[in-house]
Parts: C-alpha cells; sequence; structure tokens
C-alpha cells in the first residue's frame, strides 16, 4: 500500500472527496473496491479520458481494486451536455464502442490474465447494461425516483443553464438516476465503495452516494465516498485534449501513433510540467528533475520527450513508439528514411504540410515546384534560392540543381517524397 490520496494531491490532481479522514482511514485498512464510469459516446476514448484511467491504475498499483465500468445502458442517453441536446446513437454502434472500449482499457489497468485465478487487486470490466437493460419502467420510477426530489435535480448547474436556453428532455433529465444507479448495484454486486471521476461529475457522484445511503440503509459495506480529480486545462486557453485536426484519440486508426506522440511533444513548457504529475508513472524525484531540466534548458525538451514516450508506449506499444521515434529522428536527418515503417512514415508527413499527388514519378513537377506545392516556401522564387543557397532537401539529400526533378528511385515505399527547407522545416509528398 502506498498513500495514493498524498500522491494524487502532490500530482495536482485531487479535486474534491467526501470526509477525507474516513476516505484516508478506508484506504489504509484497504484493499478498497472503486470504480469511474466510461460511456461509449464514439468507438474510442480520447486523451481527455486518460487522467480517469491512469487514476484508476494509480489505485491499483497503490493496492486496491478498479471496475472499469462502460456504459452500455447509460451510454443510450449520454451524461447531459451543458448547451445541447445529444444525439441517440444507434443501439449496434454502442455495442460495438462498449467492446472497444473495453479493449482500450486493458492498456491501463491489470485484469487477471486467462487460465489464472484472480488476484484481490486484479481490476473488473463491467458493464451497466447489464443491469440497467433489466431495469423496468415501474422499476426504475418506484424503486429508484422516488428517492429523487425534483427541486435538486432542478437546481443542478447543466440542467439550469439548459433550462435557460434550448431546454432539456426527459430522458437526459434521468440519467443522473441511472448514473447513481449504477453505483448501487456496484456496491451491492462487488462492495464497491469509492466512485472517481472528473470534477465535473461531482454532482452525479454525489447523487449515487445519497441513492446508497437510501436504497442500503445499513450500509452492509460500510460507507461509500466519492473523489473527483481537477480538470486539465491548457496555460493557452484552447481545450486540452484538441488540435488544429481535432480530437486526439487514443485509437490508431483515428489518431496515429506520430501524431500521439507529437501531441505530447509539443505540449508549451508552461504546460508540461502538470502533464507529467498527472499522467506519468514516473517517481516524484524523476519528474522534479525533468522539472528541473526544462526550467533550465527548455530547447532540450526532455520533458516533454519523456513524456511523449511513456505515453505512446502505455496506449501504442513499445514497438509503435520505436517507430515513432526512428521517424522523428530520420525526418531531421538523423535516420535512414528508406528503413521506416512505411504506415509509420505516411502518418508522418501527414502531420507536417504536405501535397498529396497522382503518380508516377515521371508526371510530378520538378522539386522547387514541389518545395512551393507542400507551402514550405511562399513561391517558386524563394524555393530557387532555398536551393542555391543549399537549404533545400529531398530525402534528407541537399538538392543542389534548381531544374531537379523527381525519380522513380526517390520515392519512399513506392509513393512518399520527405521534403526539407533548412534544419527543422518539413514537408511532405503522398502520392495517391
Amino acid at each position: 500500500m502506498t498513500d495514493i490520496i498524498d500522491d494524487l494531491t502532490w500530482r495536482g490532481l485531487l479535486a474534491q472527496t467526501t470526509d477525507l479522514g474516513d476516505l484516508r482511514k478506508a484506504l489504509a485498512d484497504g484493499p478498497v473496491t472503486l470504480y469511474c464510469g466510461f460511456d461509449p459516446t464514439a468507438g474510442s476514448l480520447h486523451v481527455g479520458h486518460l487522467t480517469q484511467a491512469l487514476t484508476l491504475a494509480r489505485f491499483q498499483r497503490a493496492g486496491h481494486r478498479p471496475i472499469a465500468l462502460v456504459g452500455g445502458g447509460t451510454g443510450m442517453i449520454g451524461d447531459p451536455k451543458p448547451n445541447a441536446e445529444r444525439s441517440l446513437n444507434p443501439v449496434e454502434a454502442i455495442q460495438g464502442w462498449v467492446a472497444a472500449l473495453g479493449r482500450q482499457l486493458s492498456a491501463f489497468l491489470r485484469f487477471t490474465p486467462e487460465g489464472e485465478a484472480q488476484r484481490p487487486t486484479d481490476a473488473v470490466l463491467a458493464n451497466n447494461a447489464d443491469w440497467l437493460g433489466e431495469l423496468t419502467a415501474i422499476g426504475l420510477m418506484r424503486d429508484v425516483g422516488k428517492h429523487f426530489s425534483v427541486n435538486q435535480m432542478l437546481a443542478r448547474d447543466t440542467v439550469k443553464s439548459r433550462l435557460d436556453g434550448v431546454g432539456m428532455s426527459y430522458t437526459e433529465f434521468s440519467y443522473v438516476l441511472l448514473q447513481s444507479y449504477d453505483y448501487v448495484e456496484l456496491y451491492r454486486r462487488y462492495g464497491c465503495t469509492l466512485q472517481t471521476g472528473g470534477s465535473d461529475q461531482w454532482g452525479n457522484i454525489t447523487a449515487g452516494l445519497d441513492l446508497i445511503r437510501r436504497m442500503d440503509a445499513n450500509e452492509p459495506h460500510g460507507p461509500a465516498h466519492a473523489l473527483t480529480t481537477n480538470l486539465l486545462t491548457k496555460a493557452d486557453g484552447t481545450k486540452f485534449g484538441k488540435t488544429e485536426s481535432g480530437t486526439v484519440w487514443l485509437d490508431p486508426e483515428l489518431t496515429s501513433p506520430y501524431a500521439f506522440y507529437q501531441f505530447w511533444f509539443n505540449s508549451d513548457d508552461r504546460d508540461v510540467s502538470r502533464y507529467l504529475r498527472a499522467f506519468s508513472f514516473r517517481s516524484r524525484e524523476e519528474i522534479e528533475e525533468l522539472e528541473r531540466q526544462t526550467a533550465e534548458r527548455p530547447a532540450a525538451r526532455a520533458a516533454q520527450r519523456a513524456l511523449a514516450e511513456e505515453l505512446t508506449t502505455l496506449v501504442h506499444g513499445d514497438q509503435e513508439c520505436r517507430n515513432v521515434i526512428a521517424a522523428s529522428r530520420a525526418l531531421f536527418g538523423q535516420g535512414e528514411l528508406a528503413e521506416l515503417n512505411p504506415a509509420t512514415l505516411g502518418a508522418a508527413l501527414a502531420e507536417v504540410p504536405h501535397a498529396e499527388l497522382a503518380g508516377p514519378a515521371a508526371g510530378l513537377p520538378s522539386v522547387v515546384d514541389l518545395l512551393a506545392e507542400t507551402g514550405l516556401v511562399p513561391s517558386r522564387s524563394a524555393a530557387r534560392r532555398a536551393v542555391q543557397e543549399g537549404g533545400a532537401y529531398l530525402n534528407n539529400a541537399k538538392v543542389a540543381d534548381i531544374e531537379a526533378r523527381v525519380t522513380d528511385e526517390d520515392l519512399l515505399h513506392g509513393r512518399y517524397l520527405v521534403l526539407r527547407r533548412g534544419k527543422r522545416n518539413i514537408g511532405g509528398i503522398i502520392l495517391r
């Protein structure tokens, strides 16, 4: 056992708890069974889910038993947004997303290996469709709804903001009943006495605590607790987990491992310390050393590199991380481009200024034209100057002739070209 509360506090994660003294005692007397819910609103988790997935993992490493609850039932409705009604997704899609999220969560938590005996801290993967799907309308209203005050429900921030604006359906208004009942079921089935979530979920979580006390007044598994984590923000005011190209997903088909790595590597110096504390499993001493290095030599990006490598390995595996690092080095002339994995190279070029053209090589414009096509230079005349000044490269080889053209031999894996202006400006050509 380690003091998980102190660890979460140092990492800047701890936002709210119910009785902190009682929670500390319960954790010290552990192991405690805890859960966090993940609604399948898409076919993949994104980096915004990492705080909660890794919080469960921290509790497991501290000697407790996590339950990863995938909301096959609550996902049919969706947690109300503050400004608009959610669109209801097809049932078949939600069922597929439930399976996908379950697979992704296995990257963060230790489940019981097939053929082995279950250990006390092995994680549990649960789906609330198992009990919400069996709950009748009469059962929901008679056994659950009677414990909720409409006055309190109307006072919730999300409800008030919606009623003052576009309004809210009865379906979304009732979401809190379903999430609260999840806690009751997990309390009864697994002796789960702690729910975690983002600080924006505090109202839903404490409603679940109240429902346990009302439905199981004798509390056979002891008192239940709540703990929330701070929501991450970015120093520049933009939303965490978003880039110019959109959401950063954990699914490699939606966000390539290369783009995932670059998201963390490009972290602002003002943010990287908070990201390390929130997402890294490194020790306090290791993180503080990386923070010192960043303060003294920010251009070396030691903290960003460490964070990117750790999270890419965790989410995508060691081999994919090595592929990404090799691609990053090769793009800047520190490795052989021809030896790169073609999928990784293609993903890397998709993240830099590039142009997609029809092949073959013989039909492509000159290298000068390609430099301008990618946007590495503002015009053909600027491209010619770059060549004449020795600052233009094709596949890491300096281009000396302003009339140079591409040949089939230049094509990497038959369809890629890497262009560079100077030391740091990378562009690419992808043949369709």
